[in-house]
């Protein structure tokens, strides 16, 4: 978007990231900054950094620099409220009992759960939230606590958010990787469908929400991007192997458990 509007786009970002999401944005014309992977509350966090660096071109020219603040710039929200939602409830013809995916900014499942919400207030609203994530943890006890660690990126945060606050949940589950990517293998064998690690996870917590309300439902999540952004991590059986991730015969066979 930026290259096509003639603007300079400086993307900061964990160098914990997958080498070929960083290449896309380059390849899209972005300047890439690599930052190491921090806490939130870490004054280095890559947030933190693209906030002061735009805060330092404005003041050394007023206007020149625009942080676009995805976490806490409710326009994300109201977005998904204003479009991503009522497209569900039109495409569904208003025959859904659920909703799930996981959070990142949290403007998806806010929006859209506001959205649903506003036409049917019976309708389930789920987080499916990745291990390491302390969001699950809130919505169930209160309290921002994490366990574990997850290989998926993007979602999954230590902090309530401007987007994620006051979203209509009535569940949440703490989605291991072992049950996350699996399904990712699946769906990519059984159905051509080569998705990205979010995706496992949002398709995870649609099961658990298909069993708790049990036969006759209809559960919607979201399928958010490519797997082949994450091909060195999710279809490469080495990397599976060394974090005890299930591999699937096919894909032994199709690069070996040496494949780097």
């Amino acid at each position: 978007i930026g290259a096509s509007r003639g603007y300079h786009s400086i993307i900061y970002m964990p160098d914990t990231q997958s080498r070929e999401k960083i290449d896309a944005l380059r390849i899209g014309g972005a300047e890439v900054r690599l930052v190491p992977a921090v806490p939130y509350k870490d004054q280095n966090h890559y947030a933190h950094q693209a906030r002061r660096y735009a805060e330092a071109e404005n003041a050394r020219a007023p206007g020149s620099a625009w942080f676009a603040n995805q976490f806490d710039n409710t326009a994300n929200r109201d977005w998904h409220e204003e479009t991503t939602g009522p497209e569900i409830w039109s495409d569904v013809e208003g025959h859904i009992d659920g909703f799930v995916c996981s959070a990142g900014t949290g403007g998806t499942l806010a929006g859209v759960g506001r959205a649903l919400k506003k036409r049917n207030a019976k309708i389930r609203i789920a987080l499916a939230d990745p291990a390491g994530s302390a969001l699950a943890s809130f919505i169930n006890s209160g309290e921002l606590a994490a366990s574990g660690n997850s290989i998926s990126e993007g979602i999954g945060s230590s902090r309530i958010t401007a987007n994620f606050k006051d979203a209509p949940i009535d569940l949440a589950w703490s989605i291991p990787d072992t049950e996350s990517v699996p399904l990712l293998h699946r769906l990519l064998a059984e159905e051509a469908w080569c998705v990205g690690g979010s995706s496992g996870v949002n398709i995870a917590g649609a099961i658990r929400l298909a069993r708790a309300l049990g036969p006759g439902h209809t559960i919607v999540t979201i399928l958010a991007d490519a797997g082949t952004r994450y091909q060195a991590k999710l279809f490469n059986p080495a990397f599976l192997h060394g974090k005890g991730i299930p591999v699937p015969a096919w894909m032994e066979q199709a690069f070996g458990t040496a494949a780097a």
